[in-house]
């Protein structure tokens, strides 16, 4: 049976210019041109889970502006089924302004425009009428907190798995871990969720990242999986058991959206039935695929390219 999943996130787009490196605090760098993408976390994990297999239905915002029309227009050439995307007037759609240097790092400044209005009471409505559909709902948090809340908790009394991408974290997570949701930060924000946990103490060289990953596992009772970038990732299980899934060797030409692929993937596989391991490991080979092209979705593989990755040594979870 296809895996289905259901994302609930921000759509935005993506105005990215390259550089030889990244500004420091009130520097002006310049690149050869400006080029645009689709783009914001939820909408390019869709992407990531369509073309990884998955048959999905996408929920949040965009304005009634042409960028909204755009961005709608992208998501249903991918077949994502954009029904319980509202579109809003007097409201821009959200977007993105990156700056990618030389080596693939990216600085990202978001204005939420539409996704700051995503309405809670839509989103339990869009995922309670898939909740005899879906076999995972997966939520990024570029939306309010809310928002957020409705769409973990429909997901929860309706026994679908639940992916939580804490990207951006907010001190309203911290409530939602309770209800059992995989957790997949990044370094970054794996601190953010541990420094909440710990009410703001926290020793950079004290504390590592199993150790935080598994303060957050205990309060989950969910695994935790970190991603680590060209590390690969972390699991660490309910039992505080930690499995390190590395990534494969990888040509590096942008890193945006890679931690999008990796969260789209899993949450497919997750649907369809594997392990949080072997979903890992899935995200793990469409991640370390995915930054091998300038853009946040241009490198997203199929999962016949997934498939390939892994039989020729990506690990396998």
């Amino acid at each position: 049976m296809t895996p289905r999943v259901v994302v609930v996130g921000a759509v935005n787009v993506d105005l990215v210019v390259q550089t030889d490196r990244l500004p420091g605090p009130g520097e002006t760098v310049v690149g050869p041109g400006v080029e645009r993408y689709g783009g914001g976390k939820g909408a390019n994990a869709a992407v990531a889970a369509a073309r990884a297999g998955a048959e999905v239905r996408y929920c949040g915002a965009v304005g009634a502006d042409d960028v909204g029309v755009g961005a709608l227009a992208e998501l249903r050439a991918e077949g994502i089924d954009v029904t319980d995307v509202a579109v809003l007037e007097g409201v821009a759609t959200g977007a993105a302004l990156i700056v990618v240097d030389v080596q693939g790092e990216n600085q990202i400044a978001v204005g939420a425009g539409a996704n700051a209005a995503v309405d809670p009471a839509a989103v339990r409505k869009a995922v309670a009428r898939s909740a005899d559909w879906a076999g995972c709902v997966l939520v990024s948090t570029e939306i309010p907190a809310d928002a957020v809340a409705a769409a973990v908790e429909t997901a929860v009394a309706h026994g679908l798995a639940c992916v939580l991408n804490p990207a951006p974290v907010a001190p309203g997570l911290v409530d939602l871990l309770g209800l059992g949701p995989v957790v997949t930060p990044n370094r970054s924000e794996l601190r953010d969720l541990y420094a909440l946990l710990e009410t703001g103490a926290i020793d950079p060289e004290r504390t590592t990242v199993p150790e935080m990953a598994a303060a957050v596992a205990a309060r989950t009772g969910a695994p935790v999986v970190v991603t680590l970038g060209g590390d690969g990732v972390l699991v660490i299980d309910p039992e505080q058991q930690a499995t390190s899934l590395p990534a494969p060797p990888a040509d590096v030409r942008d890193t945006t959206g890679a931690g999008d692929t990796f969260n789209g993937v899993l949450a497919v596989a997750l649907a369809a039935g594997a392990t949080v391991f072997e979903a890992g490991a899935r995200g793990v080979a469409a991640a370390s695929l995915s930054v091998g092209t300038v853009g946040a979705r241009a490198g997203m593989p199929r999962a016949w390219a997934i498939d390939d990755a892994i039989a020729q040594g990506a690990p396998t979870g």
